[in-house]
């Protein structure tokens, strides 16, 4: 039984949350310049002071100068740019990809932003100052030359962290919404007062302390330049209804986040704020509102008793914060946007579950959280709810009822999985019980944890390609040389050949990581941030230094599912059954089977063969490299290529694959996933911390995928790889209970850092009251058998077809991209085409 009652009800959409909603995308997002003007002006100031109080005093150089605005019809306030989704920059990360790109920005596939002359020309000279000064450069410097090869062959990706801020954190809402940046200030000073000036730490530990005193101040500042605001339109108004709004909305900035929050439209207003700023100090992203239905509750129940307000208007203002979620954005250079398609910034907002002694805590504001997301229908934030053996049915048939709308949410999580996994990594029981979800699926505490997660991208195709060419890469040695794949003449040789190039991957995707850790707490800690997060106050030092009682990384592998049926295929057609030589395989792999070659796959090849070649001694000059070049690309056209491209590709075919619920195959997939998620545990972090794998891809499985070769699993060159611990799109073809099955016998508990499920319904498996009963009785199967994470769209095949032809006529259509929604049409022909071609299932 839990603790709370609660109302299922729905409640009316006001006209007001319409208005909002169009208001925000009548116009492309726009790249603004003010903060990138007003860091690089508080820096030249602050020449020589310590980098943590430069930091601090340039956070409140931009929140004293920043312009603000206030919407029509908000009655929540605080925009980080004038126009709707418009975006800042952050020039202390990175810049020069931005101004390379300045020219295609408006134009590109993902995620396009309009920027003007004007603009371009104040970033320009505002940027100038940062040359040499960015952790993107400093984490290159501390990176190995080994570690730069294998980033430039596409092994992994740290670009995350490498070229933005870290985000991926929740911090204590809770505590804010309790005592204020005055009480946060206020235990600053009593941290401070506690230091001994011959204390050997005193220096560093009282200047961050007196950086979290500055950044409080700024944030009551910023604050009270809203209430000012807020009087001035009110003296202007003629409205007398929206005059009366807009003296409560000064009211309320003028009381938080100062002080703490007198009922729950101060709480409200108090949250944003929060979240704005954390945005506005640094361009992390994934930074999550966590448990909201937990720490708003008390409020919403003392205002709901004391008749200070209905649960209608309590409705109202939890959609505009969902409004307001979408106004954040962020503009990634063009590679980042193809893996991050959909003007996502990933802000993970989770419901229900258990408290701290295990009982169930689901409440209104649950029940509410959904109401919200449908009354809204954006992707932010993405929605999430925690689902256990105490989880009421009745909120998991209105999650569904989400679900079944087609917008991607919520995503669904098992509380009987991730809080024995995060007990396992360390945190006390209590602490991962109170756990909450970060960006796509990873799960954390909130307040207490620095976890970089989301760290790194590592394809686990690319090192499968490296066995076969004996570590080279377009002439390059990237991987170690595990020998001659041709000579191998057992599956166990193989398979130890892949662990080997894993492993060494995986060991400068660490050193890749750390490089840019360090950068990090060297260049851009964050005073604001770690004011919220224990226990960085008592230990006196930033998140980006250690401060946080909990310090993971975890970066996220992807492709289980192509690396397993590639191994099984390898396993049974070559070694087992003999059908298929590894001379064959590789020349048809190499080939493309037969299907063609791009012309700088061919060059790659003419430059692997010329590297053996000059390694065996022969003098090779331009007519040889020519010569090679001829032959390779005769031979790609040749029909006997053509003819054995086709018939291994029939014999892969007939290959048992992984989500079919077959046991044999699944468990060798979870022996195959084991090559990423063991390893990654023998490491630790800059901050004392460890690594933790997670097993998803975000959306980068389709531009990653687009840098690899052919695999084994009959996957053509230069195609999505499979997205996180899901099926081969269109191979799981038993039905999506079967696939459920597979996934679950996978190990969720070490993949610690999250896992991804995707499933895609056709719209009439979930009709009617019965559709969705067996839909929640899917999902509490596949969480029976230990599965950690689920998630859905539930749109026809030709719905995503007619979207992509007429664009102009589903600029409303969200779908469930990985671990996060996006609007359809917003995302690359590449990304849609990904989408399209998962499995439909029905039950």
């Amino acid at each position: 039984m839990g603790l709370y009652t609660y109302d299922s009800s729905d409640i009316p959409k006001s006209e007001r949350i319409t208005k909002l909603v169009e208001d925000l995308y009548a116009k492309m997002p726009e790249i603004e310049s003010a903060r990138a003007v007003l860091i690089t002006e508080s820096y030249r100031r602050t020449e020589g002071e310590p980098i943590i109080i430069r930091r601090a005093k340039a956070f409140a150089h931009i929140l004293e100068n920043l312009p603000i605005v206030i919407r029509d019809q908000e009655l929540i306030v605080g925009s980080t740019t004038i126009a709707p989704r418009g975006c800042q920059t952050y020039p202390e990360f990175s810049y020069e990809w931005l101004e390379d790109e300045f020219d295609t920005v408006e134009t590109r596939s993902a995620d396009p932003f309009y920027i003007s002359e004007q603009t371009k020309q104040e970033l320009k000279a505002a940027n100038a100052y940062w040359k040499g000064k960015t952790t993107s450069e400093l984490a290159t410097s501390y990176m190995e030359p080994q570690t730069l090869l294998a980033m430039e062959h596409n092994m992994f990706t740290p670009g995350n962290y490498f070229y933005n801020g870290v985000g991926h954190v929740t911090v204590k809402y809770g505590e804010v919404l309790e005592i204020g940046f005055s009480g946060i200030r206020a235990k600053a000073e009593a941290e401070l007062a506690k230091l001994s000036l011959a204390d050997g730490d005193y220096q560093k530990r009282s200047r961050f302390l007196e950086a979290v005193m500055i950044s409080c101040d700024a944030a009551v500042t910023y604050a009270r330049r809203y209430a000012k605001l807020a009087l001035e339109e009110a003296e202007k108004c003629t409205d007398p209804v929206r005059k009366m709004e807009l003296l409560v909305i000064a009211q309320n900035c003028a009381n938080v986040p100062e002080k703490g929050a007198n009922g729950f439209y101060e709480a409200c207003q108090s949250f944003w704020f929060v979240q704005q700023l954390l945005q506005i100090e640094s361009s992390g992203h994934s930074i999550s509102p966590g448990r909201f239905d937990q720490y708003m509750y008390p409020y919403y129940k003392k205002d709901l008793d004391s008749g200070k307000i209905t649960r209608a208007q309590a409705q109202e203002l939890m959609d505009c914060i969902w409004v307001k979620l979408n106004d954040l954005n962020k503009c990634r250079d063009a590679a980042s946007a193809e893996g991050f398609a959909g003007y996502s910034l990933f802000q993970n907002l989770i419901a229900g579950g258990q408290n701290v002694e295990g009982i169930d805590v689901t409440n209104d504001l649950s029940f509410m959280s959904i109401q919200a997301s449908m009354h809204v229908f954006l992707p932010q934030p993405s929605l999430s709810v925690r689902v256990w053996n105490g989880t009421p049915h009745e909120f998991l048939i209105k999650a569904a009822e989400l679900t079944r709308t087609g917008i991607g949410l919520p995503a669904y999580y098992n509380d009987e999985v991730i809080i024995p996994s995060l007990v396992s990594r360390g945190l006390t029981l209590e602490d991962a019980r109170d756990y909450n979800i970060i960006g796509c699926v990873e799960p954390q505490k909130a307040g207490k944890t620095e976890g970089w997660h989301d760290a790194a991208f590592f394809n686990m195709c690319r090192p499968l390609e490296l066995v076969f060419s004996n570590g080279k890469d377009k002439g390059a040695q990237v991987g170690p040389e595990t020998g001659d794949v041709e000579k191998m003449e057992t599956f166990e040789e193989f398979f130890h050949a892949y662990e080997i190039q894993m492993d060494y991957a995986i060991k400068l995707l660490v050193n890749a990581d750390n490089a840019i850790d360090m950068a990090h707490a060297e260049r851009c800690p964050l005073p604001f941030l770690s004011s919220m997060v224990d226990d960085c106050m008592k230990r006196g030092k930033s998140v980006q230094e250690g401060g946080a009682v909990y310090n993971f990384t975890g970066p996220q592998g992807f492709g289980v599912a192509n690396m397993a049926d590639s191994l099984y295929a390898v396993k049974q057609l070559v070694f087992d059954e003999k059908k298929v030589t590894m001379k064959e395989l590789k020349q048809a792999l190499m080939l493309n089977y037969g299907k063609g070659l791009a012309q700088e796959d061919l060059a790659a090849l003419a430059s692997d063969t010329v590297s053996v070649m000059r390694s065996s001694g022969e003098t090779v000059g331009e007519a040889e490299i020519a010569a090679v070049l001829k032959t390779i690309h005769a031979l790609s056209e040749s029909e006997e290529v053509k003819e054995n491209g086709e018939r291994i590709l029939k014999l892969i075919e007939e290959v048992p694959k992984f989500g079919n619920d077959i046991p044999e195959v699944d468990a060798f997939a979870r022996k195959v996933a084991y090559t990423y998620t063991k390893p990654l545990l023998n490491y630790r972090n800059p901050r004392g911390g460890m690594f933790q794998a997670g097993l998803y891809p975000v959306s980068a499985n389709v531009p990653l995928g687009a840098q690899t070769g052919a695999t084994p699993d009959g996957r053509l060159a230069h195609t999505p790889v499979a997205d996180g611990v899901s099926p081969s799109a269109g191979k799981d073809v038993n039905g999506p209970t079967a696939a459920a099955n597979s996934v679950a016998r996978l190990d969720h508990y070490i993949a610690s850092n999250g896992t991804l499920f995707n499933q895609k319904f056709h719209p009439s498996a979930l009709s009617g009251r019965r559709g969705l009963e067996n839909f929640a009785g899917l999902i509490r199967s596949y969480f029976d058998q230990k599965g950690s994470h689920m998630q859905f769209n539930v749109v026809s095949r030709e719905t995503l077809l007619d979207a992509q032809k007429h664009p102009e006529q589903y600029k409303h259509l969200v779908v469930r991209v990985a671990g996060y929604s996006a609007l359809f049409t917003t995302l690359s022909k590449s990304l849609q085409d990904d989408i399209i071609r998962r499995t439909e299932q029905g039950f």
